[in-house]
């Protein structure tokens, strides 16, 4: 206790130059805490909400996923995937349970004088709604033999139902979408929106009353169910493939004409992406707190240098150089801990703020907060080793004598 209230008045006594010395540790700290926060964060959200495909279930498109602008120019030479191909894989894939059907595009959605623009028109078979994890608040998803006789009933999202309906039940009543009437049957609970993507701003609507009124020019997407769950999931994959081939009569050694996505497939792009974007912000961190760390230890040598003689009083007075070790050691790493502590402060409340202005959600763990202290610990006691052995080799008649 001696030995740390010693530390703080050294600290107290020049405190600019002490809350200089922390900034390459509060910012180093501050970037870490943040960052990691913002990426926990989003890796939770899309876990939970935008990657809502079940893991037992995969999804055939024209373009799966695209990582570069060769595999898009590429994508777009091949054929659509057609409901034609939908009953071929219904008809003749033995281990898929169910196969679902979805198409979208974008239009503006009115309810008397309100009007709501660009919003997401999802029509799909009835089963997509168990297929893609939606959750309803009130109402029902609509049956498959409404889509197949193309009802006009539409099952909407929190942010459609806000906006032309304000606090009234939309439930029986009617939406348009361009110019054609659809009543509301169902509502879907709130998920958010990520990345500058809108989960609430849907429609949903049978894939008939879509047909009926958009056309299907544009390539379908299946969903498809293996009937033995995350066992078959590869067989089903093999037995789809060797269909959709079959009917585009794709060459035995040519490449898939079609792009299967599958959650694991989405999850890992998404990880590779945040984990690129980490590891460049913590070696920026690094290099801030490396540079707070010598900071430390500059300042450290420094106070060395002023308080020989006290050094050599504290020496001739019986004081051991463990105790003169200690006495620096813990004014770097009490340093270092002051700087951390306001790090993860600073970037907790970062972290919350961008949360609460924009669509990123952040996550400030508890764990996230012990590295952060843990690691300017760690960088006061690297910065303090040197100046404080330095200190302690002083021999008490070379620093009484020192002017």
């Amino acid at each position: 206790m001696e030995t740390l209230r010693i530390a703080v008045v050294a600290l107290r006594t020049n405190k600019l130059r002490s809350f200089l010395t922390l900034l390459g540790v509060i910012i180093g700290v501050m970037t870490v805490v943040a960052v990691v926060a913002i990426v926990n964060g989003l890796n939770a959200y899309v876990t939970e909400q935008v990657f809502s495909l079940n893991p037992d279930v995969f999804i055939v498109t024209q373009f799966g996923i695209i990582t570069s602008q060769e595999e898009f120019l590429e994508a777009l030479k091949r054929k659509r995937i057609t409901l034609e191909d939908a009953a071929a894989v219904t008809r003749l894939c033995a281990g898929c349970a169910q196969v679902g059907v979805s198409n979208n595009t974008s239009q503006a959605v009115k309810r008397g004088a309100e009007r709501l623009a660009d919003v997401v028109i999802l029509g799909g078979t009835a089963n997509m709604a168990e297929l893609t994890n939606l959750d309803l608040e009130a109402g029902r998803f609509y049956l498959e033999t409404e889509n197949r006789h193309a009802a006009p009933i539409a099952v909407i999202g929190s942010d459609v139902k806000e906006q032309l309906f304000g606090a009234l039940d939309p439930l029986g009543r009617l939406i348009w979408v361009e110019g054609t009437p659809y009543k509301v049957v169902g509502l879907l609970k709130k998920q958010g929106s990520v990345l500058g993507q809108n989960q609430d701003k849907r429609v949903y609507m049978p894939l008939g009353a879509f047909r009926k009124q958009f056309g299907l020019r544009r390539s379908v997407a299946l969903f498809i169910r293996p009937g033995s769950g995350m066992a078959g999931l590869e067989a089903a994959q093999d037995e789809v493939r060797t269909i959709l081939r079959a009917r585009r009569g794709t060459p035995f050694r040519a490449k898939d004409p079609f792009g299967l996505v599958t959650a694991g497939a989405i999850g890992d792009v998404w990880k590779q992406i945040s984990a690129g974007a980490f590891a460049l912000v913590t070696f920026i961190s690094g290099i801030s707190l490396a540079v707070g760390g010598i900071v430390i230890a500059n300042i450290m040598l420094v106070s060395v240098v002023e308080r020989t003689r006290e050094i050599g009083i504290r020496r001739a007075l019986g004081a051991r150089r463990r105790d003169i070790l200690l006495q620096f050691l813990a004014e770097a790493v009490l340093l270092s801990m002051i700087g951390g502590l306001i790090g993860v402060l600073i970037g907790a409340g970062i972290a919350k703020g961008l949360s609460a202005a924009f669509p990123l959600p952040t996550r400030v763990t508890p764990g996230l907060v012990a590295a952060g202290l843990f690691i300017s610990l760690l960088t006061g006691l690297l910065a303090g080793v040197f100046p404080a052995r330095k200190a302690a080799h002083l021999t008490p008649v070379e620093a009484l004598r020192y002017e």
